[in-house]
């Protein structure tokens, strides 16, 4: 199975494409989208579709693992921005009928390292580990974005808190989530 993790932000979306290679994940993609911070909110968010649609054009996933929005932002306006991010990204995968998977913060980082309270650095260094990287990846979106396609693959069978997708996907979306 083939999943796409995706760390939404406005300013910078980590994302990264896992495919199965045998018993292992394989890390075939991973990167980063830039918004330029002094272009206005719409134009930010063409490109983060715009983007977002040319990766799933080019790797076809099966499935995109996306980060759940939370809650317990010290600043509202972050939790605004990532939403509009967030938006944009689940209609790029709409339109090509990719279900999106969407997991929580805490539930990644439980997979991951084994505590929903690990830090950014302990995300980096694990998700180095298990894909045999010699250097942490940066920025840590990426990081966090191979942690979501990493947990997508894992929890495959049990796919997040909820479903994401246009009526005429869910056939396909219930053959790519083995039972």
């Amino acid at each position: 199975m083939r999943v796409l993790g995706i760390d939404p932000g406005l300013g910078c979306t980590g994302y990264a494409l896992v495919d199965q290679d045998g018993a292992e994940p394989l890390l075939i993609e991973a990167g980063a989208i830039r918004t330029d911070d002094k272009r206005p909110l719409p134009e930010r968010l063409v490109q983060i579709h715009r983007d977002v649609a040319g990766v799933l054009d080019e790797f076809r996933p099966d499935v995109m693992a996306l980060e759940d929005l939370y809650s317990e932002y010290r600043f509202p306006r972050t939790a605004l921005l990532m939403a509009h991010a967030r938006g944009t990204i689940c209609l790029a995968a709409a339109q090509r009928s990719v279900p999106v998977w969407s997991y929580p913060p805490g539930l990644v980082k439980s997979a991951i390292v084994g505590n929903g309270a690990a830090s950014k650095e302990q995300v980096q260094a694990m998700v180095a580990r298990l894909f045999g990287l010699p250097r942490v990846p940066t920025p840590n979106d990426v990081a966090d974005a191979m942690a979501l396609a990493l947990t997508g693959h894992r929890r495959a069978p049990n796919p997040g808190t909820g479903w994401l997708m246009p009526d005429s996907s869910r056939k396909k979306a219930k053959r790519a989530a083995p039972e």
